[in-house]
């Protein structure tokens, strides 16, 4: 199967990997191309850029979450479009673990048999780009690495010295972008700052790309893009026929979900509908409820208020309708937030309350998960944390459904708080690693019928 595909990788993080990305898509868009981006690493805001640019869905590629075949399959079924783009995360070779390639952009560009791009920071340095640039081409056997972007070149007379410097190289150079407060994206917690939260930051990001896009080489883009590595076809898989619907929390206060989880859910026989906690009264009818993770506490004013809402979702949790929770649903579903010094009044329906910190908790995750809403025996798992809260737990009759080997958790060595049919983590998981998907439909399905 051809898939016209690109990486693109940054030397280190903070590159500008992601605005890059966005001008590549726009220039292609330009040329008349449909684009289809990935994102590698367990991350959920940098997606909302490139769809914002790309009007696609953005699918993740995090082998640790994944594995290897299961990311394979989830690309190549999500390759519709003329030409599919992978941004990386951190550095290229950057992997689960200090020695450890395994996870990192390189082995994401290995499975997925893609060319690579390279983007190089020349802001504080000349002729020294180049040993920078051989050292990624030379430190693994197959770098794949196909062309360099220069990033915030200072002067005409600093990109001759750094084109002169790479002439020895012969790698081709994609594009020089010149250094440009203006292109600067402000950044929170974990990556960029969600594009939900401010308008202002949508139109900065296609202000940018088309600035960016201008300083590309983009017919050698698709020069290289028309050459792309066979990948093996992907079978078609039928969704089963609607049996629930399941209402998804979505609006600036939760919207952290892989695209690849909602399409699981769908795929089992969910119908979803989406709600907003902070501007709506009611939820949707349906059979079960998802909270995603994201920034409760920005709004946490918002969610307060809406009274309505709050008795709503707790009302539900005790006549026992399933409901899956992750991080900012977690902190949403615990008796209050405190941030700044305000606290919030949250759902209560966990006797904890939640604490903003300025530690930022970035883990993989591994563990066990006992008998819950996404599980019906003693289950190991894989997935990840980012979060800057932390739960004060009022009772210590707390129950948890994660025991883990790696990750912080809730407190140590937990995670998964349950209550009633109510299942809410700091850990998020990928659905597609196992049957997660299915089990939560049995149960709204098995609610529904109760």
């Amino acid at each position: 199967m051809k898939i016209p595909r690109i990486v693109l990788a940054g030397v280190t993080s903070g590159v500008g990997k992601t605005s890059i990305t966005c001008a590549i898509i726009h220039a292609l868009q330009k040329k008349g191309y449909s684009v289809q981006p990935f994102k590698v690493g367990p991350d959920y805001i940098d997606p909302i850029y490139l769809s914002n640019i790309s009007k696609h869905d953005v699918y993740n590629l995090d082998v640790w979450l994944m594995g290897k075949n299961q990311l394979l399959n989830s690309f190549i079924s999500n390759s519709k479009s003329d030409i599919s783009i992978i941004e990386g995360v951190m550095g290229y070779y950057d992997g689960f673990g200090g020695d450890s390639n395994y996870a990192s952009t390189h082995h994401v560009a290995t499975i997925t048999k893609s060319p690579v791009l390279l983007v190089l920071d020349a802001s504080k340095t000349s002729r020294s780009i180049a040993a920078t640039a051989l050292g990624f081409q030379k430190f693994h056997g197959n770098s794949r690495i196909v062309g360099i972007i220069l990033n915030k070149i200072g002067s005409k007379k600093h990109e001759i010295l750094c084109r002169t410097a790479l002439e020895k190289l012969k790698i081709p150079i994609i594009g020089v972008i010149p250094k440009n407060l203006l292109l600067n994206i402000e950044s929170r917690h974990l990556g960029l700052i969600s594009t939900l939260d401010s308008k202002i930051q949508n139109n900065q990001i296609i202000k940018i790309s088309k600035i960016i896009s201008k300083s590309l080489d983009i017919n050698k883009i698709i020069q290289i893009l028309k050459k792309p590595i066979d990948l093996p076809k992907k079978s078609k898989t039928i969704p089963k026929k609607s049996k629930i619907t399941i209402a998804v929390a979505l609006d600036t206060s939760f919207n952290f979900y892989y695209q690849d989880n909602l399409e699981a859910l769908h795929r089992e026989g969910a119908t979803l509908k989406f709600f907003s906690p902070v501007k709506d009264k009611k939820i949707p009818k349906c059979d079960g409820l998802y909270i995603g993770g994201g920034f409760p506490e920005v709004l946490g004013n918002l969610l307060e208020k809406n009274q309505t809402m709050k008795k709503t979702i707790k009302k539900l949790s005790e006549n026992n309708m399933p409901i899956y929770a992750e991080c900012g649903g977690l902190m949403y579903l615990t008796k209050s937030i405190t941030s700044h010094n305000k606290k919030h009044k949250m759902v209560g329906l966990f006797d904890a309350e939640t604490i903003m910190t300025n530690k930022m908790r970035l883990n993989y995750t591994k563990g066990t998960i006992t008998k819950s809403t996404i599980s019906e025996k003693l289950h190991n798992f894989q997935g990840h944390e980012f979060h800057y809260s932390q739960l004060d737990l009022v009772s210590s009759d707390s129950k948890f459904a994660y025991n883990l080997e790696i990750g912080e958790g809730i407190k140590k060595h937990q995670d998964g708080m349950m209550e009633y049919n109510t299942l809410a983590s700091y850990g998020h998981l990928y659905f597609d690693s196992s049957n997660y998907a299915q089990i939560f439909v049995k149960n709204c399905l098995k609610y529904s019928r109760s």
